[in-house]
């Protein structure tokens, strides 16, 4: 009896199937999931990375709340209901800035990146497990935020989940936001530049809005400013979903918001990636 053996020939990256074998399906998610447990693992081993993150909008809330409440609002407790969402939108678009871009820069500075080149792993991946592993930061800082503000006596004023709806919405956001950051990491590769950017990018979009005061109150300037500014819709949609109000428009705009800033920065850092790297 005469058989014949077949040779299975499969492209780099593949498994052979010969032996009956599955190909691994979803490579992009798989290897950036596991690189954004690398990631986690990281932040674990260096945690001064993640309580900067975390106590730098826990400080905003408290010094805006205890230094303009009485001044903005009256009192301290209506003011800490106005500012909160705010503060949560600024949470999310602080936390992943500067750790993921220094992250990627430092990998590719010590050639970690090199070494994932010679294996089957999407380029891609490399720079998605960074910002993936943000969205658990994103999760700690919310959840520590969320603690201080009840402490303080803020309260939701709809239901659980309209609540888990804001924090989604602005992880969304947080997550869009920090491509940018990742493209200045991977086309400069500098440390000072990635940390300059990741620090003064949540300013003029988060102040310049209606988190801390009424727009009505600011410069006309100011007010155009607010008026087109992105992160005015996001808190404009927290405050409807925690507190009670309007959602629908707000919502719907920082969705497409977010999909504009992935689609253009995720496209760019990928793109810029490929051709340095």
């Amino acid at each position: 009896m005469t058989g014949t053996a077949t040779v299975a020939t499969t492209a780099p990256g593949t498994r052979s199937t010969a032996a009956g074998d599955r190909p691994r399906r979803w490579p992009l998610v798989r290897h950036s999931l596991a690189l954004a447990r690398r990631n986690l693992v990281k932040t674990r081993r260096n945690p001064g990375e993640l309580v900067d993150a975390v106590i730098l909008p826990v400080v905003f809330l408290v010094l805006f709340v205890y230094l303009f409440g009485g001044a903005v609002a009256g009192s301290t407790h209506a003011y800490l209901q106005y500012l909160f969402p705010g503060i949560l939108v600024l949470t999310t678009v602080l936390t992943g800035q500067v750790a993921t871009g220094l992250s990627i820069v430092q990998d590719m500075k010590k050639g970690v990146f090199d070494r994932f080149r010679s294996m089957p792993v999407p380029r891609a991946s490399m720079l998605l497990g960074s910002v993936l592993a943000d969205a658990v930061r994103y999760v700690i800082a919310l959840a520590v935020l969320f603690g201080v503000g009840y402490a303080l006596g803020f309260r939701v004023e709809t239901g659980l989940l309209p609540t888990l709806a804001a924090c989604g919405l602005a992880i969304v956001l947080g997550f869009s936001l920090s491509w940018l950051t990742v493209l200045v990491a991977v086309l400069l590769r500098d440390e000072v530049m990635v940390s300059t950017v990741g620090f003064l990018l949540p300013f003029p979009l988060v102040f310049g809005t209606g988190m801390a005061a009424p727009v009505e109150t600011m410069p006309g300037w100011l007010q155009s400013w607010a008026a087109v500014n992105p992160v005015s819709r996001a808190i404009e949609a927290g405050q409807g979903l925690l507190l009670g109000g309007p959602v629908a428009g707000a919502v719907t705009a920082t969705l497409l918001w977010s999909g504009a800033f992935l689609l253009v920065f995720g496209s760019a850092a990928v793109l810029v990636y490929r051709r340095v790297v």
